[in-house]
């Protein structure tokens, strides 16, 4: 009878959790975000430790309504701290739900705790429970962290500056006056570049094959899944090639014109690769909009 009374008691929370989360979901699409996270916070009472899909989805539906306040009042700083906290229940169940991963960055890149956010994508990096594709994204934004900072040494006047060569205005890159801030310029570039081929070691057989796929044989959902693979390693080959040209802009600084030509020609090389890769996602997304063009016309004379 014990048993019984448990079950039903256990059934009937379940139907409640997810009354309130329907109710809750209609709230949140009306934009009535303090209605929905009470509703929410309902759903997520009933099963507080995620041990259910209703309550695992409650967490996921809670800490996107308490950032979709902050967003709407980015002075409510509590409400970004709830929403960051709820994201990391999601991510203990699921570490690889990408999407929540990248709330809690920006989330905490938005109330300043930038060392943190850092860290967490440190921390992902090398994480090697999580999925290869996904390491790749957070060693590229690693990387990409770091041209930030050469670039932001190398791009500017006096260090870079318009020449007349040949008739021709050419970019002169000299020395920072500075040795600590040229020391910098190298060791971000040095580092970019390391962060950036621990990304394009995770790069699957399958990126390079991707030009050859038949995309009329594949569902849009199959073309998304694969663009979105292929976007994070596109990302990752820009970045090296970027920083290789910075790798070229120190060789000139320095006077080495075999190194500085060396480097154009490695530079060039990625960029090639890259433009490869953007061109097949390119086709990728002709090919969405082809088939939702067609659905549209056809949804129109049947009208």
């Amino acid at each position: 009878f014990t048993v019984l009374i448990g079950a039903n008691c256990s059934y009937y929370n379940r139907i409640v959790a997810r009354k309130n989360l329907v109710d809750g979901a209609t709230a949140y699409k009306e934009r009535k975000f303090d209605r929905a996270e009470q509703l929410f916070r309902a759903a997520v009472a009933i099963d507080p430790e995620g041990q259910t899909l209703e309550g695992r989805t409650g967490q996921l539906f809670l800490a996107r309504t308490l950032h979709s306040q902050f967003i709407s009042n980015r002075k409510d700083k509590p409400k970004a701290e709830d929403a960051i906290e709820q994201y990391k229940k999601v991510l203990a169940t699921d570490p690889n739900d990408q999407s929540s991963f990248k709330a809690v960055v920006s989330l905490l890149e938005n109330v300043e705790r930038k060392d943190e956010a850092l860290q967490w994508i440190t921390e992902r990096a090398n994480n090697q429970n999580i999925k290869p594709e996904y390491r790749a994204e957070a060693f590229t934004s690693l990387a990409a962290r770091q041209y930030s900072c050469a670039n932001d040494i190398s791009d500017v006047d006096p260090v870079k500056k318009t020449v007349k060569k040949d008739g021709k205005d050419v970019y002169q890159f000299t020395k920072p006056e500075d040795p600590a801030v040229f020391e910098k310029l190298k060791q971000c570039t040095e580092e970019g570049l390391k962060l950036v081929e621990q990304a394009l070691n995770l790069q699957p057989s399958e990126i390079a094959e991707m030009k050859n796929l038949d995309l009329k044989s594949m569902t849009p959902q199959q073309i998304t899944e694969k663009q979105d693979l292929l976007r994070i390693f596109s990302s990752a080959t820009s970045y090296k090639a970027n920083l290789l040209y910075q790798k070229m802009r120190i060789a000139e600084m320095d006077g080495n014109e075999q190194a500085k030509n060396d480097f154009k020609a490695q530079g060039d090389a990625a960029r090639d690769v890259f433009k490869g890769l953007n061109e097949t996602e390119k086709n990728m997304e002709t090919e969405k909009e082809s088939r939702k063009k067609a659905e549209e016309e056809k949804s129109n004379k049947q009208q």
